[in-house]
């Protein structure tokens, strides 16, 4: 599968950054972004709020200003429509389907660990207190931080750098580059689908329910929000590969055994659709590093 384009076809005038340089612009991508942000919150006092609109600015400015500076060198140095980074056809319907999807794995691990005895329920959600609208508000406005953040982490690993290395050394390559087994799940979703709309919205409702949902730790953070639905806790005594400790569930073997298993039958539906790299551009760029 070497030379594939996962998302839309390479024209001759499109440029490929080099696979090396990628993986080092991937991080001055994701260290910029937030970079630039705090100078804005300096600049301006918004560095000093605290609670959840302190979150909000985080989810929003910190990975929307990532995602800007990757897009503004896709169009600008790579010369490359938006398409070519899988922002293809059917956008809505392919976000929202990835949204419940990423909805019905977030359930299905808690509800697995729940059963195995992993949870206790710590206190009610927002319905179960005074107040239940308003608190509804960080909820609400927490949502779309998250389609932010989790879209930002897509476009760059997934849309970009995962993309890139494809188009060089083939997907295998690009998906060992992917190896946590999270991005390998969405790597594989996002080439099957050839397009990067549903693992925007797969990332982000995972991100949201998580955290918002159930009040638990995603990637080792906490969000200091009444959640939803219920505030739930570890077990005492509870192991720590059954709940993912102060990681959380995603460091859990739930979530393993249940990506594994989604990535199993990814990979067994057929073989992965894309666009062959044109051999005469290929032939004509600078040898792949």
């Amino acid at each position: 599968m070497a030379g594939i384009e996962l998302y839309a076809p390479r024209l001759a005038r499109h440029r490929r950054t080099w696979s090396v340089a990628a993986v080092v612009l991937a991080a001055v991508f994701l260290i910029g972004g937030p970079l630039i942000a705090v100078l804005i919150a300096k600049l301006t006092g918004l560095n000093s709020r605290m609670g959840w609109t302190s979150e909000l600015y985080q989810l929003v400015v910190f990975f929307g200003l990532t995602a800007a500076l990757l897009i503004a060198w896709v169009v600008l140095f790579e010369r490359r429509p938006l398409s070519t980074i899988g922002f293809n056809q059917h956008g809505l319907k392919r976000f929202l389907r990835g949204y419940a999807i990423g909805l019905g794995f977030l359930l299905a691990t808690i509800g697995l660990i729940w059963v195995a005895g992993g949870y206790r329920i710590e206190s009610g959600g927002v319905f179960a207190k005074a107040g239940a609208v308003a608190a509804l508000l960080p909820i609400g406005a927490l949502l779309l931080g998250f389609i932010v953040q989790g879209s930002a982490e897509e476009i760059v690993f997934r849309g970009w750098l995962m993309q890139l290395i494809a188009s060089r050394h083939g997907l295998v390559i690009a998906l060992i580059v992917n190896a946590v087994l999270f991005g390998t799940f969405i790597g594989l979703y996002a080439a099957r689908e050839g397009s990067l709309w549903g693992v925007c919205g797969w990332h982000a409702a995972w991100n949201w329910l998580l955290g918002l949902g159930f009040g638990l730790e995603v990637s080792g953070h906490v969000i200091d929000v009444t959640p939803l639905f219920v505030d739930l806790t570890t077990t005492a005594g509870a192991p720590w590969w059954l709940t993912g400790a102060t990681f959380g569930p995603e460091a859990s073997v739930v979530t393993t055994a249940i990506l594994l298993g989604a990535s199993v039958w990814v990979v067994l539906r057929g073989p992965f659709k894309g666009h062959a790299t044109p051999e005469p551009v290929a032939r004509a760029e600078a040898p792949a590093t």
